[in-house]
């Protein structure tokens, strides 16, 4: 990348790189179901509150850099939007889905990649996620680090570098050690996060639909 991207454009570019993936039958996208998507509280680190100038400004700057591009439909009378970040680096499905999760999620350990990667590729195990990552890392120009193993773990997380390098902070406190208890109250916590992203992913979906059904009505008036 000549010029890192912001927040917001990582955001939108990584939404439309992970809805064409996960819920292919309502890609590309209309504007208020992309401004839904990049807005879910789920499966998003940060959590944003983005509005449609934001994303809009986001998306004609990504279009300019060849990130990002438009697709009108036949009959359609609503301009839906399209990543072209795969196509402009060079990547397969499963380096688009590692990156794009990288993204939207922020550094992540390698199995953490793998098990939030499920919608988008499925990655047959941890060794063929890790070296998508380590051919990420590899490339003459390197889309993702390997950071540093933070005091306390004992996995090392990876980072995307589209946004420019992560700052690393050394001497970070150390994650402290879990009971069976609160291992067990903090895998209830992950179902019912990923039951709410389930259920923000309905609701992109009931957009579109609602959309498409719009459009579709308008033909006949």
């Amino acid at each position: 990348m000549d010029t890192p991207l912001d927040a917001v454009e990582v955001r939108v570019v990584s939404a439309l790189a992970e809805k064409a993936l996960a819920t292919p039958d309502y890609y590309p996208m209309t504007l208020n179901s992309l401004i839904a998507a990049c807005n879910q509280k789920t499966g998003r680190d940060p959590v944003m509150d983005l509005d449609e100038h934001a994303v809009a400004a986001a998306l004609d700057s990504l279009m300019r850099r060849g990130l990002a591009g438009t697709s009108e439909g036949v009959g359609s009378r609503v301009t839906k939007y399209r990543h072209l970040l795969n196509h402009h680096l060079g990547l397969d499905e499963a380096s688009g889905a590692a990156l794009a999760v990288l993204m939207l999620r922020g550094p992540q350990t390698v199995g953490e990649v793998r098990g939030r990667t499920g919608r988008m590729h499925e990655f047959a195990s941890l060794e063929v996620a890790e070296t998508v990552l380590h051919n990420l890392a590899e490339r003459d120009e390197p889309l993702v680090m390997e950071l540093p193993v933070q005091p306390g773990r004992k996995e090392a997380r990876w980072a995307h570098l589209l946004a420019g390098a992560p700052e690393v902070e050394e001497g970070e406190a150390s994650s402290p050690a879990f009971s069976p208890a609160m291992q067990s109250a903090r895998a209830k916590g992950d179902r019912v996060a990923a039951l709410e992203e389930r259920v923000e992913t309905l609701e992109v979906e009931l957009q579109a639909l609602r959309e498409a059904f719009s459009n579709f009505r308008l033909q006949f008036e």
